[in-house]
């Protein structure tokens, strides 16, 4: 299983790049950087991540966002998850940023997502990964905020191909971003958001109804609510479920109570991702591994798994199929 869960080709849909943020590399730009951190070894910083909810996790991220200061730094923290991808069998990833983590601290915002955006164009041409770039919104600030970044972006148009909406769930509906998810879509931008994580089923309708987005970044709260499971499947909306995140949250309380591969039998479009994988203590393949282990998941439910990642994904039709078709016949 280990074997295969590495050789089949899979995408990648929920990544945050600043939460692939490795202590080591970490440590090394705020040397780089002249920045003094609260944690004076790795071994320190690693016995910090230790979450008991959404927030405690976001205090640490934010935290370590703060060494990332040159445009070299953005790209060699993405180079960093895109040499890993390659190691895992990822073949094609749309990862988010969170500018307003970076801008709102004076770094500018052409240095963030010119960093990123050389990196992934490297990651195509020497490592054969393509990729879409997804900017998002921090959802504990205002909406005028994420206009003002919306605003700041439009110019680097060209590196990103959606916007999503993340951080702090509880007490930050979608509805509150309506008028920016909408501006979005009239510039041509794909939507995508966080719901029903920590926060509660009516989010995920929200997201649906209110920000007409193109994925559900987690939705696992949906299983709760009968009529939106139909909803889900009838329309083959994506569900970006992260595992190792969602135990290491306590949004369950361990991997055998994990309710993806119930969904994934109903016909729901779940996918597996590693979210923060820095963090949460493994990247995409230690979350199909996870799942082997501890639920336990059979060949046929992990293709179908590596499938929906890329029939989820933004790419056009004839690349999906191509690596639907190596699926298919690896292993």
């Amino acid at each position: 299983m280990k074997a295969l869960i590495y050789a089949l080709p899979k995408a990648e849909l929920h990544i945050h790049l600043e939460g692939s943020l490795e202590p080591e590399l970490l440590f090394k730009l705020a040397e780089k950087n002249q920045i003094k951190l609260a944690y004076s070894s790795i071994g320190e910083l690693r016995k910090a991540y230790r979450f008991d909810n959404l927030q405690q996790f976001l205090d640490i991220y934010y935290l370590g966002a703060e060494v990332l200061q040159t445009e070299q730094d953005f790209y060699d923290l993405t180079w960093a998850y895109l040499l890993q991808c390659k190691e895992e069998g990822v073949v094609h990833v749309e990862p988010c940023f969170d500018p307003q983590i970076h801008t709102d601290r004076g770094i500018d915002f052409g240095s963030v997502i010119n960093g990123i955006s050389r990196a992934l164009a490297d990651g195509e041409k020497t490592l054969a990964i393509s990729s879409f770039l997804i900017l998002a919104f921090l959802r504990h600030l205002s909406e005028e905020s994420a206009l003002q970044t919306l605003a700041q972006a439009l110019p680097y148009r060209e590196h990103f191909k959606a916007v999503g909406l993340d951080s702090s769930e509880l007490g930050h509906p979608p509805e509150k971003f309506k008028t920016v998810f909408a501006k979005a879509r009239q510039l041509g931008l794909l939507t995508v958001a966080h719901a029903g994580e920590e926060g509660p089923v009516e989010y995920i309708w929200q997201a649906l109804d209110l920000l007409k987005v193109a994925r559900i970044d987690h939705g696992v709260k949906a299983f709760a609510d009968q009529a939106l499971m139909q909803r889900l499947i009838d329309e083959q909306m994506p569900l970006t479920v992260c595992p190792l995140s969602n135990t290491k949250l306590k949004v369950f309380a361990s991997m055998s109570e994990h309710n993806i591969l119930q969904m994934l039998d109903r016909g729901v479009k779940v996918t597996v991702n590693s979210d923060d994988p820095a963090y949460f203590g493994g990247y995409i393949a230690a979350n199909y591994m996870a799942l082997a282990t501890a639920l336990p998941m059979t060949i046929k439910q992990l293709k179908q798994l590596a499938i929906n990642s890329i029939e989820a994904s933004f790419l056009d039709a004839e690349s999906k199929q191509q690596h639907i078709d190596k699926i298919i016949i690896t292993g």
